[in-house]
């Protein structure tokens, strides 16, 4: 049996274009790394933020009013303006 000209590949071309490939799903993979630390990063910032609004406060504040105990997570609409 022989095999037919149409099914036979170059490994130089096939070797090329295999490099060439794992080069832009390198690039991509870079990509989506940068992308999840930007992520993780807000991620921990609103973490962060959160914690500090529920955050129990003993004392009073400055106008002699009682700090909020319910971690003052929600808006405080009486003060808007």
């Amino acid at each position: 049996m022989s095999r037919s000209t149409d099914r036979q590949t170059d490994p130089a071309a096939a070797t090329a274009s295999l490099a060439a490939e794992a080069a832009l799903l390198e690039g991509r993979l870079s990509l989506l790394r940068e992308a999840i630390d930007s992520v993780d990063a807000r991620i921990d910032a609103v973490s962060e933020t959160l914690r500090r609004l529920r955050r129990p406060v003993s004392g009073p504040t400055d106008d002699g009013a009682p700090e909020r105990q319910d971690g003052g997570a929600g808006l405080d609409r009486s003060k808007r303006g």
